[in-house]
């Protein structure tokens, strides 16, 4: 599977579904949840909406209620369920670790946090702004991932390890970006309104920090622990705190 190379989502379905059978044939005892959180639906959006039920709510009528809203979201804007296959996708693409599809909808909790968002960005476009802020804490409490509804992310986006990342009121991510544990994109506190702004493939290493009126060019890298304060252009290594560019790509000479 290439970044390139998107499998339809009905297609992407029955992928999973082939995967989480044959799991159960090799191991009976992962029937049950096998069953509630892949066999027992018809499409993967009710399967991603079982999962963030199952992430946000502590008792049955809670699990329900949130899996609810998922389906709701889902329903009227099905191109939220291509968003969410074009991430599991991704993931399959870009951890070397990784090439089947059913283990990352199960268990890691930075692709359903991205899902969870996808339905408070509906929300808060929907004016149900309440709801969708609620959606952002019992993210951030039950997974360590704070995204604003406000935000604008792209498709193919992989939050890799999904722990203390934080992701600010209407900052711009695009799409096949890589963000990874404990990484900060915000606005600055002496520029209200301005945010930063993520471009296509980006990589946001452990611990990076962007902040305020900013723009991250296109396949640009952010190493581990870097602040960014400045524009990064396409192509660039940015490290260091403050950060230094590094590794830029060379201007073409004309002829």
């Amino acid at each position: 599977m290439t970044e390139n190379a998107i499998t339809p989502v009905d297609q992407l379905w029955l992928s999973v579904r082939h995967e989480a059978e044959t799991a159960l044939a090799v191991d009976p005892l992962f029937g049950a949840s096998l069953s509630s959180a892949i066999l027992d639906h018809s499409d993967l959006g009710s399967a991603i909406a079982h999962q963030i039920g199952e992430r946000f709510g502590k008792r049955a009528d809670d699990r329900e209620q949130f899996a609810r809203i998922a389906r709701e979201a889902f329903h009227a804007a099905p191109d939220l369920i291509e968003a969410a296959s074009r991430d599991l996708q991704s993931i399959a693409v870009r951890d070397p670790a990784m090439n089947r599809l059913l283990p990352p909808l199960l268990n890691f909790k930075g692709y359903v946090a991205l899902q969870a968002w996808r339905v408070s960005n509906w929300l808060w476009r929907h004016e149900r702004t309440d709801l969708a802020l609620m959606l952002q804490s019992l993210s951030s409490d039950s997974l360590q991932v704070s995204i604003h509804p406000s935000a604008s992310i792209g498709t193919s986006v992989y939050l890799d390890h999904a722990t203390g990342i934080i992701i600010g009121a209407f900052a711009v991510i695009g799409d096949e970006v890589t963000i990874l544990q404990n990484v900060t994109i915000g606005r600055k506190q002496a520029m209200p309104g301005r945010t930063p702004r993520i471009g296509r493939g980006v990589l946001l290493s452990t611990g990076a920090t962007i902040l305020g009126d900013v723009s991250i060019g296109d396949f640009a890298k952010i190493g581990a622990g870097a602040l960014i304060e400045q524009d990064v252009p396409a192509g660039c290594t940015a490290v260091g705190m403050p950060a230094r560019l590094t590794n830029c790509p060379q201007p073409k000479i004309s002829a």
